[in-house]
């Protein structure tokens, strides 16, 4: 690949001594969900831990995930490289026979903090193995030493990832979640963003959304409580992040804030002042900041970067990049440069919403076509359910934080708009996006083999979805035929 560089290599430490004087590192990584914590001014919330680590430790007040997805995320997150320039940028590929393979120099984070004498783990609060969901080729038996860090030896500093399912809980609210709710939010309490009328289906399920934040915060709580304990805390670096916004018709899979922005948090009282910092950052750049409070070498070919140090380098701009979601073909970019959002469709002639089994099967989906089919949305509601979208969207943030008025055929930011225009074009270069070539028929084929024989596991659970994700393969194909 034209832009990586050699690897400096991360000799093993040959003894714990060195270790042993290096912090814990911890990443909280919550599933489908946007900034809607306390902490970000969501008042239908209670959020005291993670309002704590907010308070005491450093917020990123515009950080952005390079993917709005799950797998394309984590796959990025994992490796502080663009999911776009290692291949690994279509939602959960690599699945079948046909495989994605890492760049021979890219190593994983796990991988460094492992040969460096970390004892590595991936789990979740109620400790079990915690989600991967990567899409490219990896050793899950080698790649973490356990589900959390309770077989370390005495005085290993580990490196460790607590998975926290988050908004996935939404469309089902446990016994458990609903007993540990500080105050539940009921409709009502809470104002829906603009681009979504407030009817039924939208209201229930943006309050069980928000339930599902509190419950986040009394997760975050236990692993403190834990961690204290365990006299662990105060040599312990927590990041808490997100993997991308909230599973809604604008959020998830869309390269808006709702889907793209997220809360992060550096959490780091011995070695770092509480702060707000308003720049531009991705959530890879939790990978090469690990690295840096570890004291660990950033391999030069590393696309993350640290927001400490000497090493810090504040970025110009942000991208996030959306590709094939489950069986829908899709490419979207977005770039944003101080307050402006530049979005590039490259698929103007298919619908917004196009057929997809996974997010079809949402509660709010199917009454929201029906309002909108009903012609009752009023000019904002119905932007996203359009037929067509436009090639080119741009956006002042700075007045319009919902992203709604589209100034790219305004003549007065006709300078901005080539300006974003060519700064898009010119990270796609330089970063060998390889969304620019079409994933093959093959790969298709195999990704989708596996996600039809699943679904024809879950038939009797999903009743209806096999045959919806072929219906919707078949139009997959015909649209790329007809160059749509």
């Amino acid at each position: 690949m034209k832009h990586l560089l050699p690897l400096f290599f991360i000799l093993a430490i040959p003894a714990l001594s060195i270790a042993q004087q290096r912090p814990n590192i911890l990443w909280f990584v919550v599933e489908d969900m946007s900034s809607h914590f306390a902490y970000n001014g969501e008042k239908s919330v209670k959020t005291p831990h993670v309002d704590r680590l907010a308070n005491e430790g450093v917020v990123f007040s515009n950080a952005y995930v390079t993917a709005p997805v799950c797998s394309t995320s984590r796959s990025a997150m994992i490796t502080g490289m663009y999911q776009t320039s290692i291949g690994a940028h279509h939602h959960r590929s690599s699945r079948g026979k046909e495989k994605i393979f890492l760049p021979e120099q890219v190593q994983t984070i796990p991988e460094l903090f492992k040969e460096a004498g970390y004892y590595t783990c991936n789990g979740s609060v109620e400790g079990r193995v915690g989600k991967t969901d990567y899409n490219f080729v990896f050793d899950s038996k080698t790649l973490y030493d356990g589900a959390d860090w309770s077989d370390k030896t005495k005085d290993q500093p580990f490196f460790a990832q607590v998975q926290i399912s988050g908004g996935k809980h939404t469309n089902s609210v446990s016994k458990d979640i609903a007993q540990n709710l500080y105050t539940p939010v009921k409709i009502g309490d809470f104002q829906l963003p603009p681009y979504y009328p407030a009817i039924d289906a939208v209201q229930e399920h943006w309050a069980a959304y928000l339930n599902t934040v509190q419950y986040v915060d009394h997760q975050v709580g236990k692993i403190l409580k834990r961690l204290e304990r365990e006299n662990e805390l105060d040599n312990t670096v927590i990041v808490f992040m997100t993997d991308h916004g909230t599973s809604h018709v604008r959020g998830k899979q869309f390269c808006y804030d709702e889907g793209a922005k997220v809360p992060f948090i550096v959490w780091a009282p011995k070695k770092i002042r509480a702060a707000v910092r308003d720049e531009l950052v991705l959530h890879i750049d939790m990978a090469a900041t690990s690295l840096h409070f570890a004291g660990l070498k950033i391999p030069e070919y590393m696309q993350s970067r640290t927001l400490f140090g000497k090493q810090a380098k504040p970025r110009d701009y942000v991208v996030t990049a959306r590709d094939r979601c489950d069986e829908t073909v899709d490419r979207i970019r977005g770039i944003r440069k101080g307050n402006f959002k530049y979005i590039k469709n490259f698929f103007p002639d298919r619908p917004y919403l196009q057929p997809c089994a996974y997010k079809d099967a949402k509660p709010f989906m199917q009454p929201l076509k029906d309002y909108y089919a009903a012609g009752k949305m009023n000019t904002e509601q119905a932007l996203i359910f359009a037929p067509t979208r436009p090639a080119e969207e741009l956006y002042d943030l700075s007045r319009d934080k919902w992203e709604i008025k589209n100034l790219a055929s305004d003549s007065a930011h006709m300078a901005k708009l080539v300006e974003m225009r060519n700064l898009l074009n010119g990270w796609i270069e330089e970063t060998d996006d390889q969304g620019q070539t079409p994933e093959s028929e093959t790969m298709y084929d195999s990704d989708m083999k596996v996600y039809l024989n699943t679904m024809y596991r879950l038939r009797n659970k999903k009743p209806g979805r096999f045959e919806i994700i072929e219906k919707n393969i078949s139009q997959m194909k015909q649209w790329a035929k007809e160059g749509k």
